[in-house]
């Protein structure tokens, strides 16, 4: 008996018909994205991938689309939704429908999202490097440094064309304090999946000169929430927790804290924040050393003058002993007397030798000292100005350097 003889687009063609009349509905996959590519035309072309329970290999796979008009849309909802980019390696729920082309064969048409999913898939990962990093023990380690009070000499890992790197570095420099940075620049990518390696790469350099710096500041500006990902990073997160320098985050967002802002010794929302933070962490320290100086400065007058007081009522107690008594008694005054003085040398030598010691550690506070490191005061009607709230507009105030002083006007 003589088969029947089709073609392969006539094959093609009934399996297509069998599948469109077979799956009319549509189904909610669970599914990871793979090589995740847009065309010129807006479409989106992508593979869907299953793994085993290992997560080692693939065991399922199909080709997926989404179309320009549909793509625009879903492609917005899903990273405001999640803060994430809609790239390959991500777990997703989505709605799809069988399509089978005669000259493209099998694939899945993607018509919706479940961010929530992700969401859920992210958070789960976030909390696996969490318990991860605390179960090797390493996961407060940097908080657990000693941030110096006097943190001026940073080390910053940032792209070098960043708004917010800028934005850092003039609010350092302007400081209305006068207070002196020391900001080294270690270039790194802050988006994109270069990100981890970029970074961990400038951690690496900086340890080179571990010695030079207070702090290491990681800041990123201007960047799309959706590429906070690589901030969630284990190995970005171990390297971070172990380093030997506190390091301080303003990546920029407002979200939930990313695994790099969780382990981090200090985190702020953005470059700026972190720059204001290091600005009144040293007005504070400034403030606290002005007011031990003038609390020495009224000790010592204070003593002085009790003890002044003290040896002239000694000595006009004894002139009215000495004339009253006769010589033998003042035989025996004149050797007491002899003995006092001697003694009277030797409180007073104690007691100079205290007040040099005090007098060394006044000049090592004094404002001239501290002038000469960089920093100055600001004095308006002979007054310290402590905080920019005290100044008004029109204002005449002193700006006291170690070498001399500079009058301004407050605008």
């Amino acid at each position: 008996m003589e088969q029947a003889v089709i073609s392969l687009y006539e094959l093609n063609n009934l399996v297509r018909r069998v599948i469109a009349n077979t799956f009319t509905q549509s189904f909610w996959i669970r599914a990871e994205m793979s090589d995740v590519r847009v065309a010129q035309n807006g479409h989106c072309y992508l593979e869907f991938i299953e793994k085993d329970s290992k997560n080692r290999n693939i065991i399922a796979k199909a080709r997926g689309s989404i179309w320009a008009n549909v793509f625009r849309l879903l492609k917005a909802y899903f990273e405001s939704e999640t803060g994430q980019a809609f790239s390959s390696g991500l777990k997703v729920l989505v709605q799809v429908s069988v399509e089978f082309h005669e000259l493209y064969g099998y694939s899945l048409n993607v018509h919706n999202i479940d961010p929530t999913y992700t969401l859920g898939d992210q958070a789960r990962n976030r909390a696996l490097i969490l318990k991860q990093l605390e179960e090797e023990g390493v996961l407060t380690l940097n908080k657990e440094l000693e941030l110096p009070t006097v943190t001026n000499r940073i080390a910053v890992i940032s792209s070098p064309t960043a708004a917010g790197y800028e934005d850092f570095c003039n609010q350092l420099e302007n400081n209305t304090d006068g207070f002196v940075f020391y900001a080294h620049l270690f270039p790194a990518i802050m988006q994109g999946e270069r990100t981890e390696e970029s970074i961990i790469s400038a951690l690496d350099r900086i340890y080179e000169h571990v010695d030079k710096f207070d702090a290491v500041i990681i800041i990123r500006g201007g960047g799309a929430t959706s590429e906070l990902s690589s901030f969630d990073s284990y190995l970005l997160a171990a390297n971070c927790a172990q380093f030997p320098l506190p390091i301080i985050t303003g990546i920029g967002h407002e979200r939930d804290d990313t695994v790099l802002d969780i382990v981090a010794h200090t985190r702020a929302k953005t470059p700026t924040a972190v720059a204001e933070f290091l600005i009144k962490r040293i007005q504070s320290a400034a403030i606290v050393m002005y007011e031990l100086q003038e609390s020495i400065i009224t000790s010592t007058n204070r003593k002085l003058t009790e003890e002044t007081v003290f040896l002239n009522t000694l000595a006009t107690h004894f002139s009215y002993i000495i004339k009253d008594n006769t010589k033998d008694q003042l035989n025996k005054i004149n050797t007491f007397t002899e003995r006092l003085k001697n003694a009277t040398k030797r409180v007073i030598q104690e007691e100079k030798h205290r007040l040099t010691n005090k007098e060394q550690f006044l000049k090592l506070i004094s404002p001239e000292n501290i002038l000469k490191k960089g920093y100055t005061l600001t004095i308006r009607n002979n007054k310290i100005v402590k905080s920019s709230l005290e100044l008004k507009e029109g204002d005449t105030i002193t700006n006291r350097f170690y070498d001399g002083d500079v009058v301004s006007e407050v605008k």
